[in-house]
């Protein structure tokens, strides 16, 4: 039987994608991406969703279709080409065509590991700006070596034959011509083969996202070796840039507890004592001016509007001590600081 990689991301799209390719008898076998910059979840989307995602829709799609899936991390490789796109960004810090050349060299990898004969994805011509050109489909090809053998089902007939198509291997008269933006023709494919319960569209990346690009973007030109402790960060509170130090304020109780649960024992902590407010965590050196300062954010946004002079536990390497402050942050130097 023949074999084919499907990248699934548990959306519409790669799920109709894969399931096209089973109608026609082709063997396939699922590989999944997940990272800290996806943000899909059966409940939405959005910059601090949390919860099963795209992997937990992919592999849901899986079992129902009876085929293995793969689930691969975007690990500190992908930071670096998130960094330094050869190809340019969509709207935010997304490079969608270096992220495409990433996952379809993965993809080429385990396809000669297992003995496929081609990658199955559900692009669609047209749908996607920067990366669902025609153009970009070249490059994306020619880049992760695989010209020719990546079959996208659903817009074939408005693209050159591939390998697996003129090879017989796939019925070219049974795939489709989906173009642009118009999910109508996928809906009804859908209704046709039994496809239900599709909560994640395809997608679903906080890097589309400008304002949490202007997070990573402030991370990555402050910090060379990033981990993925400090992209969690990233989703949690608002973010300073203070004497290059950055100072990450939370928005409410559960950012607070996020926070402090990510919080590193060389980092400064700030806690409110004896009133109520967010929480501190100063990422970097924190001499008296930055501490001082990151108390003054918290008397900003803290409930507690009164003059009178407020206390804080402050952590650092285990050892806790207690600091004392009166001044709020001016709102016009928020804005001078403010990352995000």
């Amino acid at each position: 039987m023949t074999k084919a990689v499907a990248l699934l991301s548990g959306g519409l799209d790669s799920t109709l994608a894969v399931k096209m390719m089973i109608e026609q008898g082709i063997e396939v076998y699922a590989l999944n991406f997940t990272s800290a910059f996806c943000t899909c979840n059966s409940g939405g989307k959005h910059p601090g969703a949390e919860g099963g995602g795209c992997r937990s829709e992919s592999r849901r799609v899986a079992e129902e279709f009876g085929i293995s899936i793969k689930v691969m991390y975007k690990g500190t490789d992908y930071i670096e080409i998130v960094r330094n796109a050869r190809h340019g960004y969509g709207k935010g810090m997304n490079p969608c065509v270096d992220c495409r050349i990433y996952m379809f060299k993965a993809a080429k990898e385990y396809m000669q590991e297992i003995g496929a004969s081609f990658v199955i994805t559900g692009e669609v011509l047209g749908q996607r700006p920067m990366s669902q050109r025609k153009d970009a489909f070249r490059i994306i090809e020619r880049e992760s070596g695989l010209e020719g053998l990546i079959l996208r089902p659903l817009s074939a007939k408005q693209l050159e034959p591939t390998i697996p198509e003129t090879s017989g291997l796939v019925d070219r008269e049974k795939l489709l011509d989906v173009l642009g933006r118009s999910r109508r023709q996928q809906i009804d494919l859908a209704e046709e083969l039994d496809v239900n319960d599709y909560p994640c569209p395809s997608g679903g990346c906080l890097l589309t996202d400008k304002i949490f690009s202007k997070k990573v973007r402030d991370l990555l030109g402050h910090k060379k070796d990033v981990t993925k402790r400090d992209l969690s960060l990233l989703k949690s509170g608002r973010h300073f840039r203070f004497e290059g130090v950055k100072i990450v304020i939370g928005r409410n109780e559960a950012d607070n507890a996020k926070i402090k649960a990510l919080a590193l024992a060389e980092e400064t902590l700030m806690e409110p004592s004896g009133f109520s407010g967010p929480v501190a965590l100063i990422c970097g050196e924190a001499g008296p001016v930055v501490t001082a300062f990151a108390a003054g954010l918290v008397l900003r946004y803290a409930q507690d509007k009164s003059v009178e002079k407020k206390s804080f536990n402050v952590t650092v390497n285990g050892i806790t001590s207690v600091f004392e402050a009166d001044v709020a942050v001016e709102e016009s130097m928020i804005d001078e600081v403010r990352v995000c």
